[in-house]
């Protein structure tokens, strides 16, 4: 039995869909954010010495971070039905997706995150210097680096009614964090595109089963 060590509120809700997509029966153990820091708890560390979630358990095999984690899911589990032939055009564009999703889209987001934070995260006496530091910082670099992406995504969904094609693929599973939280943070809402990916995926019952397994998610 597959055993998926699952943090709220984070990219390893993917890793739940795409096994509701696949149809293959797994078990998920629960870890809850700290309250206060939103860090992942300690627990995770006897799982994975980074302390991060996805990780993945199946039989002998132990695998972390969520792309590496689809790629061995489909690979050893039948999913072909969710991935394009190899050498074919739609094949390089899932190939492309899959990385790009936890690699140059998620960059941008995580600062956003992290100099969102900031200002709430010293004392009081230099909060205001933290606040200024925080927008120039947004507004010079990183809104700017979002919107172009964000951009980027709604021109991509012009080319075909998903990601990697016209067919429903573990790409639009991968990107669906970065889309989801690019629109959490006010990106997306006037490119009609990227709120129909959103509407589609949601509606999606394997979707709607993964939320149901894995708790609260903030993001849907």
């Amino acid at each position: 039995m597959i055993t998926v060590h699952h943090l709220n509120d984070s990219r390893s809700q993917r890793v739940l869909w795409l096994l509701e997509e696949m149809g293959v029966p797994y078990e998920v153990k629960r870890y809850q954010r700290d309250a206060k820091t939103m860090l992942a708890p300690s627990e995770l560390k006897a799982i994975h010495p980074l302390g991060k979630s996805p990780v993945l358990d199946d039989g002998e095999a132990r695998v972390a971070e969520t792309g590496a984690i689809v790629e061995y899911l489909l690979e050893t589990h039948g999913g072909s039905a969710l991935r394009p032939a190899r050498g074919t055009p739609e094949g390089r564009r899932f190939t492309y997706w899959l990385h790009y999703a936890e690699g140059s889209a998620m960059t941008p987001l995580l600062l956003k995150l992290i100099f969102s934070q900031i200002p709430k995260r010293v004392p009081l006496l230099i909060r205001p210097v933290a606040n200024g530091i925080s927008r120039g910082m947004n507004a010079r670099m990183i809104d700017p680096q979002i919107a172009a992406h964000t951009a980027y995504w709604e021109a991509e969904l012009a080319r075909s009614a998903w990601f990697a094609g016209d067919a429903f693929s573990a790409a639009d599973i991968m990107m669906s964090f970065p889309v989801e939280a690019g629109s959490r943070v006010g990106y997306g809402a006037d490119k009609p595109r990227l709120q129909a990916f959103l509407d589609r995926i949601h509606a999606r019952p394997a979707y709607q089963r993964a939320l149901q397994r894995g708790g609260p998610y903030s993001y849907a």
